[in-house]
């Protein structure tokens, strides 16, 4: 599918903070939907500045992940994010490379 036919498509990922009458959720107004996402992101780059990759939001209902050459591939939902990344990488991201974990632990 085209990145136009994906941004049009509903995104209704179980990770979104949106809010959905009837099931329990933390994320119940605006504000702290708002929150969760500024930390979701602040996390993924931090993994994600490992591979020089960095995520921003696009139209305030996708992704795009990019790397310091300027590519850079949109999405729609962080459930995609991973094989994008490892796609722009040309690598993939173990969570239990050694050298990876160094890089996470040597962060402020």
């Amino acid at each position: 599918m085209c990145s136009l036919c994906g941004i049009l498509g509903c995104d209704d990922h179980w990770t979104n903070a949106i809010a959905r009458p009837g099931i329990y959720s933390r994320n119940h107004n605006v504000r702290s939907r708002r929150a969760e996402e500024s930390r979701r992101m602040k996390a993924v780059n931090a993994i994600l500045s490992y591979r020089r990759l960095k995520l921003d939001i696009w139209q305030g209902r996708s992704y795009v992940v990019a790397s310091p050459t300027g590519k850079s591939s949109v999405f729609e939902a962080l459930s995609h994010l991973w094989p994008e990344a490892e796609a722009l990488a040309g690598r993939d991201f173990d969570p239990l490379n050694e050298e990876f974990m160094s890089f996470m632990e040597a962060r402020p």
